[in-house]
């Protein structure tokens, strides 16, 4: 799975070492795999360079469906960017000392750290989450709370980004916070064409819900889904909370409360996402012109543009074109101007 560009003048590629341990779970391992490993001659960027990593050679996989051969020693994590922690098949059972070194070696060096699903656990027996936000499975929350009292667990979400710390609540959620790195690493346009080609939802945001613990409804489908593909559509147009009310025939209540059940955000809160992720998209193209973007994506005017994109990326538009957008040829050395 180790590659990369074979091209001198591109960056080396992102570094990620995945820990298996006995009873790792297989869907999150194939989550890391598809959406790091896999290579993508799609994307005209080095990809990822993914290495699959334990404490011993062979691996014992949940419910022993099958072992796992072959993989590369723990030493893989000490020349990794980040380092993803798949599940604890059973949170109570500590991990081995030498996979909580690893971790807190790769921690102290200022290497992404990542868990999916219990995976969290992990992190917090090495140490490295005291005092910083995670979130971890439904299943397993009110266990971890009374565990790792330190850690500030925010329970009901899917993903959580701290930083150089991120961790996914469950197997799904693993899906979302993946996209969501390589969107962070990437840009949107490139975690789009990955979600595309996994036929999966591009973003979801990590403050969603885990999950909705009502009936199955009995009536027809009343989802969201007709709505929000109409307001995508027009998000280059004036749209208030009572517009998207009244193109679903229900009161600005009503769709308040049904994108809170299903979504688990305000409706404004997933417009304004929505709109900057298509400001991003604008950027990453090669749209220089801030004003034409922020007409373009609803934002209205460069400076509401240059709030909303910091707010929600952390970066200022130069700073995200700079990133994310196509590169620019390099000037010939050889050649000089007439001067003047």
């Amino acid at each position: 799975m180790s590659h990369g560009s074979s091209q001198s003048d591109r960056p080396p590629a992102h570094r990620i070492a995945v820990i298996v341990d006995d009873g790792s779970n297989p869907f999150e391992l194939g989550v890391a795999t598809e959406l790091f490993g896999l290579r993508r001659p799609e994307l005209d960027r080095p990809w990822y360079d993914c290495t699959l990593c334990a404490p011993r050679p062979q691996i014992r996989m949940h419910g022993g469906l099958f072992t796992l051969s072959g993989v590369t020693g723990l030493d893989a994590v000490s020349a990794a960017d980040t380092v993803i922690v798949p599940n604890r098949p059973d949170p109570l059972v500590a991990p081995p000392p030498s996979v909580l070194a690893a971790i807190r070696e790769a921690a102290d060096r200022g290497a992404r750290l990542v868990s999916f699903c219990t995976g969290t656990f992990t992190l917090a027996a090495a140490g490295v989450l005291d005092g910083r936000r995670a979130t971890t499975h439904w299943r397993w929350a009110d266990l971890f709370a009374r565990r790792h009292p330190e850690v500030r667990l925010e329970p009901d979400v899917l993903f959580v980004d701290d930083g150089d710390v991120c961790t996914a609540a469950g197997s799904a959620a693993a899906l979302d916070l993946g996209l969501h790195l390589i969107r962070r690493d990437h840009g949107a346009e490139v975690a789009n064409a990955v979600s595309r080609r996994l036929v999966f939802a591009a973003h979801r945001d990590g403050g969603q819900r885990q999950f909705v613990e009502r009936p199955v409804p009995v009536v027809p489908d009343t989802s969201l889904a007709s709505l929000l593909d109409w307001a995508r559509q027009r998000l280059d147009q004036p749209m208030a909370i009572a517009d998207l009310a009244s193109q679903a025939a229900v009161s600005p209540a009503t769709l308040h409360r049904r994108f809170r059940i299903e979504l688990g955000v305000t409706p404004l809160a997933w417009l304004t996402v929505e709109r900057v992720q298509l400001a991003c998209r604008l950027l990453e193209r090669g749209e220089r012109r801030l004003d034409l973007v922020a007409r373009a994506s609803g934002l209205g005017t460069a400076a509401s543009l240059r709030v909303a994109l910091r707010r929600h990326t952390g970066l200022t538009p130069t700073a995200y074109q700079r990133r994310f957008g196509p590169v620019q040829p390099s000037p010939d050395p050889t050649s000089r101007g007439d001067g003047g």
